[in-house]
């Protein structure tokens, strides 16, 4: 009874605005803190790796903009999913506004992936499983923000979105392991594996900072831009008049 209760709560616009409210200082705090480690550590303290010298730096960026990437879409399309079959507006405010921060940070990826490709590679871009799979990615935030713009009903705008996003989390999975599914020059993974990281700690510690801190930040960007939506959507409410008076 009590999750239902919570599960509720979460499709009542004044509740998750004023949540998203409280919430959003202390990710952006903490947020700031481990990037702000991450970067020091893998950029400054960390040494050199033994074969790609200094070029593997790029990793404390590229690395955990790929997860957030990976993690935004799926945030989208659970979001679009509930929103369909529950039909509660607040998700599909949740995905309207995890689209463009995951758009953001595919494309950081593809540009830091093409940076480092560039020396370890000797080509800024090869049609590669993984990237290949990444762009369309970007290809999917990117028509997943056109469809919605391209309705002036905003009921049609989220079903119609909602769709393509659920259909889209198929490359999800296929971004993860393309590596391991096909012959890929993109290096296999370092971290999230079950066996013990092939990093040594002084550079491990750096980079998982780095994901803790990109996946607070994009938790505080991601509160931001739904009390943008829920705003926008609920311009005309009597409660958003009411605190609107009060200030």
């Amino acid at each position: 009874m009590a999750t239902w209760t919570w599960f509720h709560r979460l499709a009542s616009p004044p509740y998750v605005y004023r949540t998203a409210a409280t919430l959003t200082p202390w990710f952006a705090v903490v947020a700031a803190l481990a990037i702000g480690y991450g970067f020091f550590g893998g950029l400054v303290l960390a040494p050199p790796d033994y074969q790609q010298k200094d070029a593997f730096r790029i990793i404390y960026v590229h690395a955990p903009s790929a997860w957030l990437s990976l993690l935004a879409y799926t945030t989208l399309a659970v979001a679009a999913a509930v929103g369909l079959v529950w039909r509660m507006k607040v998700a599909h405010a949740v995905a309207a506004a995890a689209a463009p921060i995951g758009a953001s940070f595919t494309f950081l990826a593809l540009l830091t992936g093409s940076l480092w490709g560039k020396p370890m590679w000797g080509t800024w871009w090869t049609w590669d499983a993984r990237l290949t799979s990444e762009l369309i990615l970007l290809f999917l935030y990117l028509g997943y923000m056109a469809l919605r713009s391209a309705f002036d009903d905003r009921q049609r705008a989220d079903r119609a979105s909602a769709v393509l996003a659920v259909v889209g989390v198929v490359n999800v999975p296929i971004i993860h392991f393309s590596v391991t599914w096909w012959n890929s020059l993109h290096q296999g993974s370092t971290v999230m594996k079950l066996a013990k990281p092939s990093m040594p700690g002084s550079m491990l510690w750096p980079l998982l900072a780095s994901f803790l801190g990109f996946t607070l930040l994009f938790a505080a960007l991601l509160c931001v831009r739904l009390r943008a939506e829920i705003l926008e959507r609920e311009r005309q409410a009597s409660w958003l008049k009411s605190i609107v008076e009060k200030r």
